[in-house]
């Protein structure tokens, strides 16, 4: 409970619309500080039930249409809605985002923290991939790729502009306080997001298939396991959906099994009866695989970004090199799920508890806002 002499603290967040790894980071924010009012673009209260007791403060867009479901489709109107926001009240803001939240607006003596899971990827490191296939389907994808050229010049002028407007930048990994940076021009800490490891248990039940839980859009490579277990002829089951999946159906195999989303106990079941998981993806970070080796499951893991973070290669789990169905298939025949010891990946794991990350960013939190009331 925040008692009068504590600061006030308000959580940003850029939508709550589906569940993700920012959105684990935000329960723990919600754990840090219980009291604080989440305010956010568009949410949906039934997809996100864990914030139904929360003080979940909307923009203007959560009542356009689409807006809940396309919120991709506004990205100057989400601008616009960030700061609209009124954060006069508070003391301290934290934000926690990849896009268009840290350009919130807030006074001379608030501390505004942003946790960045990367600097936006459609303006920055992603631009040219996301431009060569946007990931909104079919027909959406021509009217995105004829509007993104002349609007992205600007839009990257906002957005490094709004990343100057945090008094302190925490990144999720050390490929993202590179990222951070190189396109933003400002240093920042790294702490690395939780798992929440009361979710997952090991199974002494085994299947041989493998396991990929992703949302199925272009940059998550997942065509790239959907393609390599059928020229192996090896059995798989593919958690999540998206606007891949039509695609995804079309290359798979007989042995493929595509489970759609399921809820919470649904993907630890799949990560405990799993023989391996894998994950294709050059990601930021990844909790994916963490979740698995909580599981008692080593990962197969494309060897850049997050990935070298989290999987100890020969402890946890292996890299494959490149990112092509080739060097995955050859990944997949040299690697030996069954060699790798539980309690080896249980004992990992244990350091991106989400208790300990609850401690660690509600004390850094304080202590930022103590060190910049004291600069001024």
């Amino acid at each position: 409970m925040r008692t009068s002499d504590s600061p006030r603290v308000a959580l940003v967040h850029p939508w709550l619309t589906n569940q993700g790894g920012a959105e684990r980071v935000l329960s723990a924010f919600c754990r840090a500080f219980p009291d604080a009012p989440i305010h956010t673009s568009v949410y949906e209260p039934a997809v996100l039930p864990e914030f139904a007791d929360r003080d979940v403060r909307t923009s203007f867009l959560q009542s356009w249409p689409l807006a809940r479901r396309r919120h991709q489709l506004y990205p100057l109107l989400r601008r616009r809605a960030f700061e609209s926001f009124d954060l006069s009240g508070f003391d301290i803001v934290l934000t926690s985002d990849h896009c268009e939240a840290k350009g919130v607006l807030t006074g001379p003596e608030t501390t505004h923290v942003a946790y960045l899971h990367t600097p936006t990827r459609y303006y920055w490191s992603d631009y040219q991939r996301y431009l060569a296939e946007p990931g909104f389907g079919r027909v959406m994808d021509p009217l995105v790729r004829a509007v993104m050229p002349p609007f992205a010049s600007s839009m990257r002028t906002w957005d490094y502009l709004a990343a100057q407007r945090p008094d302190h930048l925490i990144a999720n990994s050390r490929l993202v306080a590179l990222r951070t940076q190189k396109y933003y021009r400002r240093p920042a800490e790294v702490l690395h997001p939780p798992v929440d490891l009361r979710r997952f248990r090991p199974s002494s039940e085994r299947g041989e298939h493998f396991l990929v839980v992703s949302r199925l859009v272009p940059y998550k490579r997942v065509d790239l396991v959907v393609e390599a277990c059928r020229e192996l002829d090896l059995p798989l089951r593919v958690v999540g959906t998206g606007p891949e999946l039509p695609r995804l159906r079309e290359l798979a195999g007989p042995r493929t099994e595509f489970l759609g989303a399921l809820d919470d106990a649904g993907v630890a079941r799949e990560y405990a009866h799993a023989r391996a998981f894998l994950f294709p993806v050059h990601e930021d970070f990844g909790i994916t695989p963490l979740e698995a080796m909580a599981s008692g499951t080593p990962v197969l893991a494309y060897g850049r970004g997050g990935a070298l973070e989290t999987v100890v290669d020969g402890e946890t789990g292996a890299f494959f090199e490149e990112q092509t169905v080739t060097s995955l298939i050859k990944g997949l025949r040299a690697f030996q799920p069954e060699l790798y010891d539980t309690a080896a990946l249980l004992r990992h794991v244990q350091t991106f508890s989400e208790d300990a990350f609850v401690e660690r960013i509600r004390e850094r939190v304080l202590s930022l806002h103590d060190s910049t009331l004291a600069r001024r």
